[in-house]
Protein backbone atom coordinates (compact mmCIF):
# COMPACT_ATOMS: atom_id res chain seq x y z
CA UNK A 1 0.00 0.00 0.00
CA UNK A 2 1.39 3.44 -0.94
CA UNK A 3 1.05 6.36 1.44
CA UNK A 4 -0.89 9.56 0.02
CA UNK A 5 -0.74 7.45 -3.32
CA UNK A 6 2.28 8.04 -4.02
CA UNK A 7 3.72 5.56 -6.22
CA UNK A 8 6.63 8.05 -8.17
CA UNK A 9 7.93 10.42 -6.11
CA UNK A 10 10.09 13.53 -7.63
CA UNK A 11 13.12 10.99 -6.63
CA UNK A 12 11.07 8.18 -8.44
CA UNK A 13 9.84 5.76 -5.55
CA UNK A 14 6.65 4.84 -4.31
CA UNK A 15 6.19 6.07 -0.50
CA UNK A 16 4.85 3.00 1.65
CA UNK A 17 4.43 2.22 5.11
CA UNK A 18 8.15 1.38 7.24
CA UNK A 19 5.69 -1.40 8.91
CA UNK A 20 1.91 -1.91 8.48
CA UNK A 21 -0.69 -3.08 10.97
CA UNK A 22 -4.20 -3.10 10.93
CA UNK A 23 -4.16 -2.06 14.80
CA UNK A 24 -2.19 1.29 14.32
CA UNK A 25 -3.50 2.69 10.77
CA UNK A 26 -6.49 4.38 9.90
CA UNK A 27 -6.94 4.09 6.37
CA UNK A 28 -3.34 4.33 5.26
CA UNK A 29 -3.55 7.69 6.38
CA UNK A 30 -1.53 7.86 9.36
CA UNK A 31 -1.76 6.56 13.16
CA UNK A 32 -5.01 5.90 15.37
CA UNK A 33 -5.48 7.53 18.69
CA UNK A 34 -3.51 6.74 22.04
CA UNK A 35 -1.37 9.61 21.94
CA UNK A 36 2.55 9.63 22.11
CA UNK A 37 2.67 5.92 23.78
CA UNK A 38 1.10 4.75 20.85
CA UNK A 39 2.94 6.38 18.65
CA UNK A 40 6.39 5.10 20.25
CA UNK A 41 5.39 1.75 20.82
CA UNK A 42 4.38 1.89 17.00
CA UNK A 43 8.14 3.21 15.96
CA UNK A 44 9.36 0.40 18.21
CA UNK A 45 7.43 -2.37 16.36
CA UNK A 46 7.90 -0.87 12.73
CA UNK A 47 11.93 -1.21 13.79
CA UNK A 48 12.02 -4.70 14.88
CA UNK A 49 10.99 -4.48 18.46
CA UNK A 50 9.18 -7.96 19.34
CA UNK A 51 5.91 -6.88 21.23
CA UNK A 52 6.54 -8.01 24.73
CA UNK A 53 10.26 -6.54 25.05
CA UNK A 54 8.79 -2.80 23.87
CA UNK A 55 9.32 -1.70 27.67
CA UNK A 56 12.53 -2.91 27.93
CA UNK A 57 13.60 -1.05 24.09
CA UNK A 58 11.53 2.35 25.24
CA UNK A 59 14.40 2.35 28.02
CA UNK A 60 17.43 0.63 27.24
CA UNK A 61 19.60 -0.28 30.49
CA UNK A 62 22.88 -2.06 30.57
CA UNK A 63 21.41 -4.81 32.88
CA UNK A 64 18.48 -4.98 30.60
CA UNK A 65 21.03 -5.99 27.13
CA UNK A 66 23.89 -6.90 28.57
CA UNK A 67 25.39 -10.90 28.10
CA UNK A 68 27.26 -12.84 29.92
CA UNK A 69 30.58 -11.93 27.99
CA UNK A 70 31.71 -15.62 28.22
CA UNK A 71 29.20 -16.47 25.62
CA UNK A 72 31.80 -15.34 23.43
CA UNK A 73 35.07 -17.69 22.42
CA UNK A 74 38.41 -16.64 24.04
CA UNK A 75 36.87 -13.93 25.84
CA UNK A 76 37.28 -15.82 29.69
CA UNK A 77 40.91 -16.65 28.06
CA UNK A 78 41.76 -12.72 27.13
CA UNK A 79 40.08 -11.41 30.78
CA UNK A 80 42.67 -14.08 32.29
CA UNK A 81 45.49 -12.92 30.59
CA UNK A 82 44.99 -9.40 30.97
CA UNK A 83 44.22 -10.15 35.14
CA UNK A 84 47.90 -11.73 35.06
CA UNK A 85 49.42 -8.39 33.55
CA UNK A 86 47.30 -6.48 36.23
CA UNK A 87 48.25 -8.52 38.94
CA UNK A 88 52.03 -8.56 38.61
CA UNK A 89 51.93 -4.85 37.18
CA UNK A 90 53.12 -5.72 33.70
CA UNK A 91 53.49 -3.58 31.12
CA UNK A 92 50.57 -3.54 28.80
CA UNK A 93 50.23 -1.78 25.04
CA UNK A 94 47.00 -1.19 23.74
CA UNK A 95 47.43 -1.16 19.79
CA UNK A 96 44.29 0.74 17.93
CA UNK A 97 43.09 1.52 14.38
CA UNK A 98 43.41 5.40 13.74
CA UNK A 99 39.53 5.62 13.31
CA UNK A 100 37.22 6.83 15.98
CA UNK A 101 36.14 3.26 17.33
CA UNK A 102 39.82 2.56 18.01
CA UNK A 103 40.48 5.99 19.45
CA UNK A 104 37.41 5.00 21.96
CA UNK A 105 38.40 1.34 22.29
CA UNK A 106 42.12 2.28 23.00
CA UNK A 107 41.03 5.18 25.46
CA UNK A 108 38.43 2.43 27.19
CA UNK A 109 41.21 0.23 28.04
CA UNK A 110 43.66 2.70 28.89
CA UNK A 111 41.44 4.88 31.33
CA UNK A 112 40.11 1.05 32.72
CA UNK A 113 44.31 0.11 33.10
CA UNK A 114 45.14 2.93 34.93
CA UNK A 115 42.06 2.43 37.18
CA UNK A 116 43.55 -0.71 37.93
CA UNK A 117 47.15 0.93 39.21
CA UNK A 118 49.35 0.58 35.40
CA UNK A 119 50.24 3.21 33.28
CA UNK A 120 49.36 1.13 29.77
CA UNK A 121 51.09 2.54 26.49
CA UNK A 122 48.48 3.57 23.42
CA UNK A 123 49.57 3.07 20.14
CA UNK A 124 48.00 4.29 16.89
CA UNK A 125 49.43 3.91 13.37
CA UNK A 126 50.16 6.55 11.44
CA UNK A 127 47.74 6.03 8.31
CA UNK A 128 49.87 7.47 5.67
CA UNK A 129 53.43 5.62 6.45
CA UNK A 130 52.17 2.63 8.83
CA UNK A 131 48.45 1.77 6.99
CA UNK A 132 45.84 -0.04 8.67
CA UNK A 133 46.52 -3.04 11.71
CA UNK A 134 48.94 -4.22 13.18
CA UNK A 135 52.38 -4.24 11.67
CA UNK A 136 55.38 -7.24 12.58
CA UNK A 137 57.40 -3.68 12.66
CA UNK A 138 55.25 -1.73 15.00
CA UNK A 139 55.30 -4.95 17.32
CA UNK A 140 58.67 -5.69 17.87
CA UNK A 141 59.04 -1.62 18.93
CA UNK A 142 56.38 -1.81 21.18
CA UNK A 143 57.80 -5.23 22.25
CA UNK A 144 61.61 -3.40 23.22
CA UNK A 145 60.01 -0.95 24.92
CA UNK A 146 59.61 -3.29 27.26
CA UNK A 147 55.42 -4.55 26.62
CA UNK A 148 54.97 -7.72 27.78
CA UNK A 149 51.30 -8.22 26.32
CA UNK A 150 50.20 -6.31 23.50
CA UNK A 151 45.90 -5.71 23.07
CA UNK A 152 44.93 -4.82 19.28
CA UNK A 153 41.79 -3.16 19.41
CA UNK A 154 39.47 -2.83 15.95
CA UNK A 155 41.95 -4.56 13.98
CA UNK A 156 43.71 -7.94 13.87
CA UNK A 157 41.02 -10.06 12.44
CA UNK A 158 43.57 -10.49 9.22
CA UNK A 159 47.03 -9.47 11.12
CA UNK A 160 48.70 -12.97 9.87
CA UNK A 161 51.71 -12.09 8.79
CA UNK A 162 51.93 -9.27 11.64
CA UNK A 163 50.95 -11.84 14.60
CA UNK A 164 53.39 -15.04 13.16
CA UNK A 165 56.40 -12.35 13.48
CA UNK A 166 55.22 -11.46 17.13
CA UNK A 167 54.89 -15.57 17.76
CA UNK A 168 58.50 -15.82 16.67
CA UNK A 169 59.54 -13.27 18.93
CA UNK A 170 57.82 -14.63 21.71
CA UNK A 171 55.68 -11.68 21.79
CA UNK A 172 52.23 -12.11 23.33
CA UNK A 173 48.88 -10.92 21.90
CA UNK A 174 45.40 -10.45 22.65
CA UNK A 175 42.99 -9.34 19.45
CA UNK A 176 39.33 -7.84 20.65
CA UNK A 177 37.89 -6.93 16.65
CA UNK A 178 34.20 -7.45 15.37
CA UNK A 179 35.25 -7.28 11.67
CA UNK A 180 34.95 -10.14 9.42
CA UNK A 181 37.36 -13.21 10.21
CA UNK A 182 38.21 -15.72 7.91
CA UNK A 183 37.87 -19.64 8.73
CA UNK A 184 41.19 -19.71 9.55
CA UNK A 185 42.01 -17.20 12.37
CA UNK A 186 45.87 -15.46 13.33
CA UNK A 187 47.79 -16.63 15.76
CA UNK A 188 47.28 -15.04 18.87
CA UNK A 189 46.57 -15.72 22.93
CA UNK A 190 42.86 -14.80 22.60
CA UNK A 191 41.19 -13.41 19.82
CA UNK A 192 37.55 -12.05 21.01
CA UNK A 193 35.58 -11.54 17.90
CA UNK A 194 31.76 -11.84 17.17
CA UNK A 195 32.09 -12.34 13.90
CA UNK A 196 34.37 -15.16 14.38
CA UNK A 197 32.55 -18.23 11.62
CA UNK A 198 33.12 -20.38 15.14
CA UNK A 199 31.05 -18.48 17.50
CA UNK A 200 28.16 -19.80 18.84
CA UNK A 201 24.67 -18.42 17.83
CA UNK A 202 24.20 -16.48 21.13
CA UNK A 203 27.49 -15.05 20.63
CA UNK A 204 27.09 -14.21 16.83
CA UNK A 205 24.00 -12.32 17.31
CA UNK A 206 26.17 -9.36 18.95
CA UNK A 207 28.34 -9.36 15.68
CA UNK A 208 26.75 -5.94 15.09
CA UNK A 209 29.15 -4.37 18.03
CA UNK A 210 31.40 -2.48 17.55
CA UNK A 211 34.60 -2.82 18.57
CA UNK A 212 34.29 -0.76 21.37
CA UNK A 213 31.61 -2.43 22.38
CA UNK A 214 34.02 -5.46 22.42
CA UNK A 215 36.30 -3.79 24.71
CA UNK A 216 33.74 -2.57 27.30
CA UNK A 217 32.64 -6.20 27.63
CA UNK A 218 35.97 -7.37 28.02
CA UNK A 219 36.74 -4.94 30.97
CA UNK A 220 33.31 -6.65 32.45
CA UNK A 221 35.08 -9.75 32.26
CA UNK A 222 38.20 -8.55 33.35
CA UNK A 223 36.98 -7.09 36.54
CA UNK A 224 35.26 -9.81 36.84
CA UNK A 225 38.03 -11.97 36.93
CA UNK A 226 39.62 -9.76 39.26
CA UNK A 227 37.36 -9.86 41.80
CA UNK A 228 37.51 -13.44 41.93
CA UNK A 229 41.04 -13.10 42.68
CA UNK A 230 40.35 -10.85 45.36
CA UNK A 231 41.88 -8.41 43.63
CA UNK A 232 40.06 -5.32 44.93
CA UNK A 233 39.93 -6.39 49.28
CA UNK A 234 41.12 -2.67 50.28
CA UNK A 235 40.80 -1.21 46.95
CA UNK A 236 37.89 0.31 44.83
CA UNK A 237 36.45 -1.40 42.21
CA UNK A 238 36.32 0.38 38.81
CA UNK A 239 33.28 1.98 37.91
CA UNK A 240 32.68 0.78 34.16
CA UNK A 241 29.28 2.67 33.64
CA UNK A 242 31.50 6.19 33.27
CA UNK A 243 33.46 4.52 30.51
CA UNK A 244 29.90 4.35 28.31
CA UNK A 245 30.13 7.77 27.02
CA UNK A 246 33.32 6.36 24.82
CA UNK A 247 31.08 3.10 24.12
CA UNK A 248 28.49 5.38 22.60
CA UNK A 249 31.06 8.08 20.84
CA UNK A 250 32.32 4.49 18.95
CA UNK A 251 29.61 2.57 18.69
CA UNK A 252 27.89 5.82 16.67
CA UNK A 253 30.93 7.35 14.43
CA UNK A 254 31.39 3.55 13.61
CA UNK A 255 27.54 3.62 12.22
CA UNK A 256 26.91 0.32 14.20
CA UNK A 257 23.54 -1.04 14.10
CA UNK A 258 21.96 0.66 17.22
CA UNK A 259 19.60 -2.40 18.22
CA UNK A 260 19.77 -4.46 21.15
CA UNK A 261 23.10 -3.61 23.52
CA UNK A 262 23.74 -1.05 21.30
CA UNK A 263 20.80 0.93 21.57
CA UNK A 264 21.49 0.39 25.55
CA UNK A 265 25.12 1.49 25.01
CA UNK A 266 24.73 4.92 23.07
CA UNK A 267 21.52 5.80 25.68
CA UNK A 268 22.97 5.51 28.88
CA UNK A 269 26.33 7.06 27.39
CA UNK A 270 24.77 10.00 26.49
CA UNK A 271 23.56 10.52 30.15
CA UNK A 272 27.27 10.20 30.89
CA UNK A 273 28.47 12.39 28.25
CA UNK A 274 25.82 14.79 29.54
CA UNK A 275 28.01 15.08 33.05
CA UNK A 276 30.95 15.69 31.24
CA UNK A 277 33.24 13.31 33.49
CA UNK A 278 35.52 12.52 30.75
CA UNK A 279 37.81 15.83 30.66
CA UNK A 280 38.73 15.38 26.75
CA UNK A 281 35.22 15.11 25.81
CA UNK A 282 34.47 17.77 27.71
CA UNK A 283 36.46 19.75 25.82
CA UNK A 284 35.51 18.56 22.41
CA UNK A 285 32.19 19.50 23.18
CA UNK A 286 32.97 23.12 23.92
CA UNK A 287 35.29 23.11 20.79
CA UNK A 288 32.06 22.04 18.70
CA UNK A 289 29.78 24.90 19.87
CA UNK A 290 27.29 22.81 21.20
CA UNK A 291 25.78 23.91 24.25
CA UNK A 292 23.52 21.39 25.09
CA UNK A 293 23.88 17.62 25.79
CA UNK A 294 25.16 16.03 22.84
CA UNK A 295 22.53 14.05 21.23
CA UNK A 296 23.34 11.01 18.83
CA UNK A 297 23.28 12.85 15.94
CA UNK A 298 26.11 15.40 17.49
CA UNK A 299 27.94 11.77 17.93
CA UNK A 300 27.75 11.32 14.64
CA UNK A 301 28.41 14.79 12.75
CA UNK A 302 29.95 16.77 15.25
CA UNK A 303 32.17 14.95 17.86
CA UNK A 304 33.15 11.95 15.65
CA UNK A 305 34.44 13.82 12.40
CA UNK A 306 37.05 15.61 15.04
CA UNK A 307 38.48 12.74 16.48
CA UNK A 308 38.72 11.31 12.76
CA UNK A 309 40.41 14.46 11.63
CA UNK A 310 43.53 13.43 13.87
CA UNK A 311 43.81 9.86 11.82
CA UNK A 312 42.95 11.53 8.66
CA UNK A 313 45.06 14.84 8.00
CA UNK A 314 46.76 15.38 11.35
CA UNK A 315 48.80 13.20 13.70
CA UNK A 316 46.88 9.58 14.60
CA UNK A 317 46.87 9.09 18.34
CA UNK A 318 45.68 12.88 18.88
CA UNK A 319 42.02 11.44 19.44
CA UNK A 320 43.25 8.63 22.04
CA UNK A 321 45.11 11.41 23.41
CA UNK A 322 42.42 13.94 24.27
CA UNK A 323 40.29 10.94 25.17
CA UNK A 324 42.64 9.73 28.02
CA UNK A 325 44.14 13.47 29.50
CA UNK A 326 43.57 14.21 33.06
CA UNK A 327 44.55 17.68 32.24
CA UNK A 328 42.15 20.37 31.63
CA UNK A 329 44.86 22.77 29.58
CA UNK A 330 45.66 19.78 27.54
CA UNK A 331 42.29 18.96 26.36
CA UNK A 332 41.48 21.75 25.37
CA UNK A 333 44.55 22.89 23.25
CA UNK A 334 43.49 19.33 21.54
CA UNK A 335 40.23 19.55 20.67
CA UNK A 336 41.27 22.59 19.25
CA UNK A 337 44.19 21.33 17.35
CA UNK A 338 41.68 18.31 16.36
CA UNK A 339 38.71 21.03 15.17
CA UNK A 340 41.15 22.61 13.14
CA UNK A 341 42.07 19.54 11.43
CA UNK A 342 38.46 19.03 10.79
CA UNK A 343 38.54 22.15 8.85
CA UNK A 344 41.16 21.20 6.84
CA UNK A 345 39.72 18.00 5.93
CA UNK A 346 36.36 19.37 4.84
CA UNK A 347 38.59 21.27 2.43
CA UNK A 348 40.46 18.22 1.25
CA UNK A 349 37.66 16.34 1.14
CA UNK A 350 35.71 18.66 -1.23
CA UNK A 351 38.69 18.80 -3.40
CA UNK A 352 38.40 14.73 -3.69
CA UNK A 353 34.62 14.74 -4.41
CA UNK A 354 34.74 16.79 -6.95
CA UNK A 355 37.40 14.99 -9.09
CA UNK A 356 35.69 11.87 -7.92
CA UNK A 357 32.38 13.50 -9.47
CA UNK A 358 34.27 13.06 -12.96
CA UNK A 359 34.97 9.65 -12.80
CA UNK A 360 31.71 7.67 -12.00
CA UNK A 361 30.81 5.23 -14.30
CA UNK A 362 26.80 5.39 -14.67
CA UNK A 363 26.62 2.05 -15.73
CA UNK A 364 28.42 -0.25 -12.94
CA UNK A 365 26.76 -1.67 -9.82
CA UNK A 366 29.17 -1.31 -7.96
CA UNK A 367 30.87 2.25 -8.37
CA UNK A 368 34.81 2.48 -8.37
CA UNK A 369 36.37 5.65 -8.93
CA UNK A 370 40.27 6.07 -8.59
CA UNK A 371 42.80 8.67 -8.81
CA UNK A 372 46.35 9.93 -7.76
CA UNK A 373 46.64 12.69 -5.67
CA UNK A 374 43.85 11.94 -3.38
CA UNK A 375 44.32 11.82 0.33
CA UNK A 376 43.65 8.77 2.08
CA UNK A 377 42.09 9.89 4.95
CA UNK A 378 39.29 11.61 3.23
CA UNK A 379 38.73 8.31 0.58
CA UNK A 380 36.27 7.08 3.02
CA UNK A 381 33.81 10.21 3.62
CA UNK A 382 33.75 10.58 -0.57
CA UNK A 383 32.99 6.86 -0.89
CA UNK A 384 30.13 7.34 1.78
CA UNK A 385 28.43 10.53 0.25
CA UNK A 386 28.75 9.08 -3.54
CA UNK A 387 26.69 6.18 -2.04
CA UNK A 388 23.98 8.36 -0.19
CA UNK A 389 23.67 10.08 -3.69
CA UNK A 390 24.22 7.42 -6.20
CA UNK A 391 21.79 4.50 -3.77
CA UNK A 392 24.87 1.91 -5.28
CA UNK A 393 28.01 0.78 -3.52
CA UNK A 394 31.15 2.57 -3.74
CA UNK A 395 34.68 2.26 -3.57
CA UNK A 396 37.28 5.48 -3.91
CA UNK A 397 40.60 4.46 -4.51
CA UNK A 398 43.34 6.56 -3.67
CA UNK A 399 46.29 5.66 -6.64
CA UNK A 400 49.74 5.96 -5.18
CA UNK A 401 53.09 6.94 -7.07
CA UNK A 402 54.65 3.67 -5.57
CA UNK A 403 51.79 1.57 -7.36
CA UNK A 404 50.37 0.20 -4.01
CA UNK A 405 47.23 1.89 -3.66
CA UNK A 406 44.46 2.02 -0.42
CA UNK A 407 40.98 2.13 -1.18
CA UNK A 408 37.54 2.26 0.78
CA UNK A 409 34.30 1.24 0.43
CA UNK A 410 30.72 1.78 1.49
CA UNK A 411 27.42 -0.24 0.81
CA UNK A 412 24.08 0.00 0.94
CA UNK A 413 21.44 -2.07 2.49
CA UNK A 414 21.16 -5.49 1.55
CA UNK A 415 24.69 -5.52 0.09
CA UNK A 416 27.46 -6.93 1.78
CA UNK A 417 30.57 -5.39 0.63
CA UNK A 418 32.65 -6.65 3.22
CA UNK A 419 32.08 -10.25 2.08
CA UNK A 420 32.98 -9.02 -1.50
CA UNK A 421 35.84 -7.48 -0.52
CA UNK A 422 37.51 -10.68 1.18
CA UNK A 423 36.71 -12.76 -1.82
CA UNK A 424 38.19 -10.56 -4.21
CA UNK A 425 41.47 -10.79 -1.96
CA UNK A 426 41.01 -15.01 -2.07
CA UNK A 427 41.05 -14.24 -5.46
CA UNK A 428 44.21 -12.49 -5.52
CA UNK A 429 43.04 -8.92 -6.61
CA UNK A 430 43.94 -7.63 -3.13
CA UNK A 431 46.79 -7.56 -1.15
CA UNK A 432 44.61 -6.78 1.84
CA UNK A 433 41.42 -6.07 2.62
CA UNK A 434 38.34 -6.15 5.22
CA UNK A 435 35.47 -4.82 6.85
CA UNK A 436 32.02 -5.11 7.58
CA UNK A 437 28.68 -5.78 5.66
CA UNK A 438 28.46 -1.54 5.54
CA UNK A 439 32.34 -0.26 5.10
CA UNK A 440 35.33 -2.10 4.14
CA UNK A 441 38.39 -1.03 3.34
CA UNK A 442 41.48 -2.49 0.79
CA UNK A 443 45.16 -2.34 -0.29
CA UNK A 444 45.25 -3.18 -4.29
CA UNK A 445 47.97 -2.75 -6.95
CA UNK A 446 47.08 -0.21 -9.15
CA UNK A 447 46.99 -2.61 -12.01
CA UNK A 448 44.47 -4.68 -10.57
CA UNK A 449 42.11 -1.81 -10.16
CA UNK A 450 39.83 -2.81 -13.65
CA UNK A 451 39.95 -6.09 -12.25
CA UNK A 452 38.61 -5.80 -9.09
CA UNK A 453 36.06 -3.54 -10.09
CA UNK A 454 35.00 -6.04 -12.50
CA UNK A 455 34.88 -8.62 -9.78
CA UNK A 456 32.83 -6.41 -7.70
CA UNK A 457 30.35 -5.43 -10.12
CA UNK A 458 29.56 -9.47 -11.27
CA UNK A 459 29.55 -10.48 -7.80
CA UNK A 460 27.24 -7.90 -5.97
CA UNK A 461 25.01 -7.45 -9.33
CA UNK A 462 22.31 -9.81 -7.93
CA UNK A 463 21.91 -8.36 -4.22
CA UNK A 464 22.28 -4.91 -5.68
CA UNK A 465 19.73 -5.44 -7.84
CA UNK A 466 17.10 -6.92 -5.14
CA UNK A 467 18.39 -4.06 -2.91
CA UNK A 468 17.07 -1.60 -5.34
CA UNK A 469 13.54 -3.36 -6.63
CA UNK A 470 12.72 -3.14 -3.21
CA UNK A 471 13.72 1.07 -3.07
CA UNK A 472 11.32 2.61 -1.60
CA UNK A 473 10.74 5.93 0.84
CA UNK A 474 9.49 4.48 3.88
CA UNK A 475 7.77 6.75 6.15
CA UNK A 476 6.07 6.27 10.15
CA UNK A 477 3.13 8.74 10.42
CA UNK A 478 1.82 11.33 7.97
CA UNK A 479 0.56 14.86 9.62
CA UNK A 480 -0.99 17.99 8.33
CA UNK A 481 1.02 20.95 8.05
CA UNK A 482 0.47 22.52 11.32
CA UNK A 483 1.11 19.08 13.00
CA UNK A 484 5.03 19.42 12.81
CA UNK A 485 5.57 20.74 16.13
CA UNK A 486 7.96 20.36 18.89
CA UNK A 487 4.95 18.25 20.72
CA UNK A 488 5.82 15.74 17.62
CA UNK A 489 9.53 15.89 17.47
CA UNK A 490 9.34 14.96 21.06
CA UNK A 491 7.19 12.18 21.07
CA UNK A 492 9.42 10.77 17.46
CA UNK A 493 12.71 11.20 19.03
CA UNK A 494 11.18 8.99 22.16
CA UNK A 495 12.07 6.27 20.22
CA UNK A 496 15.21 6.68 19.80
CA UNK A 497 18.49 6.29 19.79
CA UNK A 498 18.20 6.13 15.87
CA UNK A 499 21.14 4.94 13.45
CA UNK A 500 22.58 2.60 11.27
CA UNK A 501 19.71 -0.47 12.02
CA UNK A 502 17.32 1.76 13.97
CA UNK A 503 16.33 4.40 11.44
CA UNK A 504 14.98 7.66 12.07
CA UNK A 505 11.30 8.07 12.21
CA UNK A 506 10.22 9.96 8.68
CA UNK A 507 7.09 12.03 8.32
CA UNK A 508 5.21 12.90 5.29
CA UNK A 509 3.10 16.50 5.85
CA UNK A 510 1.30 18.84 3.31
CA UNK A 511 0.24 19.57 0.92
CA UNK A 512 1.63 22.71 0.85
CA UNK A 513 2.52 25.55 -1.54
CA UNK A 514 6.35 27.01 -1.49
CA UNK A 515 5.99 30.90 -0.88
CA UNK A 516 9.68 30.99 -0.55
CA UNK A 517 12.55 28.95 -1.73
CA UNK A 518 16.33 29.46 -2.09
CA UNK A 519 19.78 27.92 -1.80
CA UNK A 520 21.93 29.05 1.26
CA UNK A 521 25.16 27.31 2.77
CA UNK A 522 26.95 24.99 0.71
CA UNK A 523 23.84 23.89 -2.16
CA UNK A 524 21.02 23.74 0.58
CA UNK A 525 17.96 24.26 -0.48
CA UNK A 526 15.81 26.60 2.08
CA UNK A 527 11.94 26.99 1.67
CA UNK A 528 8.89 27.99 3.33
CA UNK A 529 6.15 26.43 3.07
CA UNK A 530 2.45 27.02 3.68
CA UNK A 531 -0.25 24.43 4.30
CA UNK A 532 -4.08 24.97 3.28
CA UNK A 533 -4.42 25.22 7.20
CA UNK A 534 -2.77 28.86 7.32
CA UNK A 535 0.41 27.00 9.37
CA UNK A 536 3.43 27.28 7.73
CA UNK A 537 6.78 25.39 8.43
CA UNK A 538 11.21 25.81 7.69
CA UNK A 539 11.90 23.35 5.37
CA UNK A 540 15.76 22.08 4.55
CA UNK A 541 17.33 19.85 1.54
CA UNK A 542 20.89 19.90 2.56
CA UNK A 543 23.63 19.34 -0.22
CA UNK A 544 20.59 19.28 -2.72
CA UNK A 545 20.70 22.57 -5.39
CA UNK A 546 21.85 20.39 -8.27
CA UNK A 547 19.45 17.19 -7.50
CA UNK A 548 16.00 16.60 -8.75
CA UNK A 549 14.32 16.79 -5.45
CA UNK A 550 16.47 20.54 -5.27
CA UNK A 551 15.32 21.53 -8.93
CA UNK A 552 11.57 20.70 -7.97
CA UNK A 553 11.73 22.49 -4.71
CA UNK A 554 13.39 26.00 -6.34
CA UNK A 555 10.63 25.49 -9.50
CA UNK A 556 7.70 25.16 -7.33
CA UNK A 557 6.55 28.52 -5.95
CA UNK A 558 3.25 29.78 -7.00
CA UNK A 559 2.83 26.59 -8.72
CA UNK A 560 1.69 23.37 -7.77
CA UNK A 561 1.21 21.61 -4.45
CA UNK A 562 3.45 19.32 -2.53
CA UNK A 563 3.73 16.95 -0.37
CA UNK A 564 7.21 16.91 1.69
CA UNK A 565 8.57 14.04 3.16
CA UNK A 566 11.47 13.78 5.76
CA UNK A 567 12.53 14.06 9.77
CA UNK A 568 10.49 16.37 11.63
CA UNK A 569 13.53 18.30 13.98
CA UNK A 570 14.01 21.24 16.26
CA UNK A 571 14.97 23.84 15.05
CA UNK A 572 16.74 25.94 18.72
CA UNK A 573 18.65 28.68 17.81
CA UNK A 574 15.70 31.28 17.97
CA UNK A 575 14.11 32.50 21.60
CA UNK A 576 11.66 29.87 21.12
CA UNK A 577 12.47 26.59 19.64
CA UNK A 578 10.40 25.45 16.23
CA UNK A 579 10.04 22.50 14.81
CA UNK A 580 11.29 21.99 10.91
CA UNK A 581 11.42 19.70 8.52
CA UNK A 582 14.87 17.95 6.71
CA UNK A 583 13.76 16.70 3.74
CA UNK A 584 14.40 13.77 1.70
CA UNK A 585 11.90 13.26 -0.87
CA UNK A 586 8.81 15.54 -2.14
CA UNK A 587 5.79 14.28 -4.59
CA UNK A 588 3.18 16.43 -6.40
CA UNK A 589 -0.34 16.73 -4.80
CA UNK A 590 -2.07 17.79 -7.50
Amino acid sequence: MTVLGVAHSILGQPWRWRALSADDRDGGQGYGGGGEDALVRQLLLARGCPPDEVDAHRAPSIRGFMPDPSIFRDMDRAAARLADAVVAAEKIAIFGDYDVDGATSTALLVRLLRDLGLEPRPYIPDRLTEGYGPSAAALHRLSSEGATLIVTVDCGAQAFEAFEAARDAGIEIVVVDHHKCASALPHAHALVNPNRLDEAADAAAHGHLAAVGMCFLLAAALVRELERRGFFAGRPKPNLLHLLDLVALGTVADVAQLRGLNRAFVTQGLKVMAQRRNIGLAALIEASRLTRAPTCTDLGFALGPRINAGGRVGRADLGVRLLTTTDPAEARALAEELNGFNDDRRAIEAAVQLEADTRIDARANVVLVAGHGWHPGVIGIVAGRLKERLGRPVIVVALDEGGISKGSGRSITGVDLGAAIMAAREHGLLLAGGGHAMAAGLTVEEAQVPALARFLDDRLAAAIDRAREDRALLLDAVVAPGGITPDLVASLEAGGPYGAGWPAPRVAAGPFRLVKVDVVGNGHVRAIAAGDDGRSIKAMAFRAADTPLGQALLSAPGHRRLWLAGRARLDDWGSRPAAELHLDDAAWAD
